[in-house]
């Protein structure tokens, strides 16, 4: 049996129910659209007795725990992004998710943002860089904020990153 990240071994040690059920609700948690109490209930159809708020406790502390597992096993990328952003209904909500991949198609990173403006995308850019490394060129579309934020982020650096600008869907060059 593989042995436990010593960040999420440190989480699980003071809860006290069976890493599988926790797990499988976190799991459902996150990828399907039930809420803490239609867990609780799933999860006594199964014989187990659960609050949702403790379904909620183990969403908030294993979540990020295995977020930091998960980076640390994550591929190295390339030094070519492409970089966009596209916007998604959360909760109801419309947020904007910048996103970017290297030339093999691996994903870079991504952030969740409210608003689309040189910030959200200057600070996706830091984030992608710090958990990345920095990138020789970066490919954008035609966004003006994007563009400002790479110029913020060039105007820190002693070796810029080169910019390269995506020509429109639908050209052939």
């Amino acid at each position: 049996m593989k042995t436990l990240d010593p960040g999420v071994a440190r989480v699980l040690k003071r809860l006290h129910y069976p890493l599988e059920v926790m797990l499988t609700c976190v799991r459902w948690y996150v990828a399907y659209p039930l809420s803490l109490r239609h867990l609780e209930e799933m999860i006594a159809e199964r014989g187990i007795a659960v609050d949702h708020s403790t379904v909620h406790r183990w969403a908030i502390k294993l979540l990020l725990a295995l977020e930091k597992a998960f980076r640390r096993c994550k591929r190295v990328v390339g030094k070519s992004w492409r970089m966009d952003e596209t916007y998604v209904k959360v909760r109801g909500e419309w947020k904007y998710l910048y996103r970017a991949v290297d030339k093999e198609g691996n994903t870079v990173d991504f952030l969740r943002r409210a608003r689309r403006n040189r910030a959200a995308a200057q600070r996706y850019f830091e984030k992608s860089i710090q958990q990345n490394g920095i990138p020789e060129t970066v490919t954008i579309d035609k966004s003006g904020a994007n563009l400002a934020a790479l110029h913020a982020v060039n105007a820190e650096r002693d070796t810029p990153i080169k910019l390269s600008r995506a020509s429109p869907r639908g050209s052939l060059s």
